[in-house]
């Protein structure tokens, strides 16, 4: 037996089915029992279960819900028989009884609601929660109908199913619970997320996410369906920009100057200035596209959860300077850990991203000839791979540094929102970070007596940074998708025409891996050049995904532009593998001046141990990944002068 919650309620109602003297009802009540202090026992504080709680004249429930540490300090609410079940209570009847009467019933509604708060009830396949004005709050099926519950007791269960009812029941528990801190928050919005998923998986929404998925497919340049988890790819992007797009939202409407009027998840788009997001949640709404999937139920509880959060203790705890180490990799980890790691989503940093960018800073001043050095309003910065916006939020943060010692005045602010709307540029080809990178840039702003109005918007842009540069790239059409479009052709007016003198950044190091497509134009050839016929390698791997970004900006800055700064922090396999040595060469006279910060070594060289024999993890390492990347990595930092 499992200690699961799903596998303990169906193992035990299958086990009275099998023994066939049981009760309809309360032969049943060992198994809900486990199942729910299963789901318990891993919260903080931990939730019991326990029967037949009495001392209430509102009668007795079958269950109450308890938070563990008020019956052990005796600080929980008391009634004349003990301690108030402070979580709620729960009703269960057998398999065959209709829900929808016991929702109705007086024992429910009349007697339990009034004094519980909430409760939870269930006939082992329906499970409804419900609130204080007797609204239905949660709401789980572990089976469409009877027969099919049956079947789950004795047949396959899918993992799937495993989660979401643990997530559901974990819900369940923490409806009274207080919601402060981030990574609760987190948890719900990505249990949430969870359920969408699912639905998004069935047949059905495979079909009505088609003219969708094309669309994007022709935006970004790049087909899902080149990776073999190319279609869970997709579905999981669009997941979390949903999500990811509601918490964004309500986090900029909280402290925005609407505060005071209700936050309502359906124009949400219109609080990030983000147009893409705007499309996705019309397409959520509109019953020709994907209305039908059912995701607005989920982002309708999911707001509720929103309105439950203690905003004061909230955002005190919420220091944005660490936003995404907060809450950004929380939600991913609990969401879907394994795409994560798949993705190379690692969180840089800030130590990291403001060293890289005063170093960029400094060499534009003592190199370039730029004495303001960023915040010079002919200097334009981009990051290809802005994942969450780390790269162009310190840039603004080191240009307003500047423009404080000139004595602008209000002028200041307005110089910085012009940089932010225009030369401190972001790509990033997956939806769910370009959300967060645009409402903390948004939130910055704000906070700096510049905020964005109307159709506004940061020029962080949805676009695949490798493709798209050449005149002549073909551009194909996106009718019915006109955001789609105008991020595009807003992207590629930058690829082609902006004067781009500082590439900063993280490239990401296994995304999308594999031989460059044929939309990148055969990025990495040239540093193939030559490798068999002068160096003698017979076998070469250029193929990872950092080093087509490389490329990019070797070619930006030194074919293009004719000067500038390339400043990336990345796996530095290739400063000393026999694969890279016409990449080096090509480096090494195309710059004027490199500057190398070797970081950790490679745990396969060095085991993330120092030379003393210490633990040595890498500086990626957070609380939800203590050793980081395995990966060696380096910052090099390489200036062409003009001329």
């Amino acid at each position: 037996m499992r200690n699961d919650s799903l596998d303990l309620l169906l193992d035990g109602v299958a086990q009275v089915y099998a023994i066939g003297t049981g009760t309809a009802e309360t032969s049943h009540y060992p198994a809900i029992h486990a199942a729910l202090n299963a789901a318990g026992e891993s919260l903080t504080p931990k939730v019991l279960c326990l029967q037949h709680p009495t001392g209430s004249k509102a009668g007795i429930p079958d269950f109450g819900l308890f938070e563990q540490t008020a019956f052990r300090k005796g600080m929980a609410p008391a009634w004349d028989g003990g301690i108030l079940p402070e979580r709620g209570v729960v009703e269960a009847k057998p398999l065959v009884h209709d829900m929808d009467k016991l929702l109705a019933s007086d024992q429910v509604r009349v007697k339990y609601m009034p004094t519980y708060g909430v409760v939870l009830c269930t006939n082992l396949r329906q499970w409804r929660l419900l609130d204080g004005n007797g609204t239905p709050r949660e709401s789980f099926d572990l089976a469409p109908d009877d027969a099919a519950f049956r079947k789950l007791l004795h047949g396959p269960r899918p993992n799937t199913l495993r989660e979401r009812f643990q997530d559901f029941l974990q819900r369940c528990l923490l409806a009274r619970a207080p919601l402060a801190r981030p990574k609760d928050l987190a948890f719900f919005l990505a249990s949430y997320a969870r359920d969408a998923l699912a639905l998004l998986a069935e047949q059905a929404a495979l079909t009505a996410l088609r003219p969708l998925r094309d669309a994007m497919e022709s935006a970004l340049g790049l087909t899902f369906d080149a990776n073999k988890d190319g279609e869970h790819l997709f579905r999981s992007t669009l997941v979390q920009t949903l999500f990811y797009g509601l918490f964004s939202a309500w986090a900029a409407h909280a402290r925005g100057p609407n505060a005071a009027r209700p936050f309502d998840w359906r124009s949400a788009d219109y609080d990030l200035h983000l147009p893409v997001v705007r499309l996705l949640y019309s397409q959520v709404r509109d019953p020709s596209a994907l209305g039908p999937l059912g995701l607005e139920p989920l982002l309708n509880a999911a707001q509720t959860s929103l309105e439950r959060v203690d905003k004061h203790a909230f955002f005190s705890a919420f220091d944005e300077a660490q936003a995404i180490q907060h809450f950004y990799e929380p939600f991913l980890q609990y969401f879907d850990p394994l795409l994560r790691k798949e993705l190379g989503v690692w969180y840089t940093p800030p130590e990291i991203v403001q060293y890289m960018v005063e170093r960029v800073d400094r060499v534009l001043r003592q190199e370039l000839g730029r004495p303001d050095g960023l915040a010079d309003e002919g200097v334009w910065v981009l990051d290809p791979c802005c994942g969450t916006g780390s790269y162009p939020l310190e840039v603004l943060r080191r240009i307003k540094k500047t423009l404080d010692t000139q004595g602008l005045g209000d002028l200041a602010a307005e110089r910085l929102k012009q940089a932010a709307m225009t030369r401190v540029v972001g790509f990033e080809i997956m939806t769910a970070p370009l959300v967060i990178a645009h409402w903390q840039m948004g939130e910055y702003l704000r906070r700096e007596g510049a905020p964005l109005h109307g159709d506004e918007r940061a020029a962080i842009y949805l676009t695949n940074a490798l493709t798209g540069w050449e005149h002549n790239a073909p551009q194909p059409a996106l009718t019915g998708f006109e955001a789609l479009l105008k991020e595009r052709t807003e992207a590629t007016a930058v690829k082609r025409n902006r004067p781009i003198l500082v590439v900063i950044g993280n490239p990401p190091y296994n995304a999308f891996a594999g031989t460059s497509p044929a939309s990148e134009g055969g990025l990495v050839e040239p540093y193939k050049v030559g490798l068999q016929s002068r160096w003698g390698i017979k076998k070469f791997n250029l193929d990872d995904l950092y080093i087509r970004f490389w490329r990019i900006a070797e070619r930006r800055i030194a074919q293009a532009t004719g000067e500038g700064i390339v400043c990336f922090i990345s796996n530095f396999s290739w400063m000393n593998g026999p694969s890279f040595a016409v990449m080096r060469e090509r480096l090494l006279n195309e710059f004027d001046s490199i500057w190398v910060d070797n970081l950790n070594g490679d745990s396969r060289e060095t085991g993330k141990m120092t030379p003393e024999g210490k633990p040595d993890p890498s500086v990626f390492s957070t609380e939800f990944n203590r050793e980081g990347i395995r990966v060696g990595t380096a910052i090099v930092t390489m200036a062409r002068r003009a001329g």
